[in-house]
């Protein structure tokens, strides 16, 4: 598959099969994220592979954070809320969750440091999919929480920029709608 093909044809695959994946593949894939474009060579992103008891693990941590955050609800809802949290980690047979620990070098620009580990996401989002894997990208509120920081061991300027849940595809994506280039691009000439 093309770089082009792949960029048109990937999409988010939220659904995917229980099967383990090869340790070689996951390498792969973390090993395209690191050739992410970065100013001064920082290499500010760092990555982590759960699988197993350590999507459990992460799992109790989500837990605790629905806890935290939904003291307020009824008995019900909250058990609800802290039964659905703990199990998202079980989604996929594999997560790797993509931290950021921004360079302390006065020449650093923090916006640019995220750009970096973001593309690195994108490296392998794209190379699971040229590799006919199933991944999506999750984040939200509790990618961000205090817990999921101290989980993996985070400086107090890092965080967890993406959870990208990876595994063989279980269904079909839907065709993807997009706004025509031209509606978005501004020619300055």
């Amino acid at each position: 598959m093309d770089a082009f093909e792949a960029i048109k044809t990937r999409r988010s695959i939220g659904l995917v099969k229980q099967d383990s994946l090869p340790k070689e593949i996951i390498e792969q894939i973390i090993e395209a994220g690191t050739y992410a474009p970065n100013h001064f060579r920082t290499e500010p992103w760092r990555f982590f592979v759960l699988m197993g008891e350590g999507r459990n693990r992460l799992g109790q941590v989500f837990e605790d954070i629905a806890k935290l955050e939904n003291m307020d609800d009824t008995p019900e809802s909250l058990i609800s809320k802290m039964e659905k949290a703990k199990k998202n980690p079980l989604r996929a047979p594999v997560i790797i969750a993509v931290g950021i620990e921004p360079s302390d070098k006065k020449n650093i620009i923090l916006a640019e440091e995220y750009g970096a580990v973001n593309s690195a996401v994108q490296n392998m989002l794209l190379t699971a999919h040229a590799l006919g894997l199933g991944a999506v990208w999750r984040t939200g509120k509790i990618a961000y929480h205090e817990k999921v920081k101290e989980f993996f061991s985070l400086s107090a300027k890092g965080e967890i920029v993406a959870f990208i849940y990876l595994g063989y595809p279980d269904m079909e994506p839907k065709p993807a709608k997009k706004t025509p280039i031209d509606q978005l691009t501004t020619w300055i000439m």
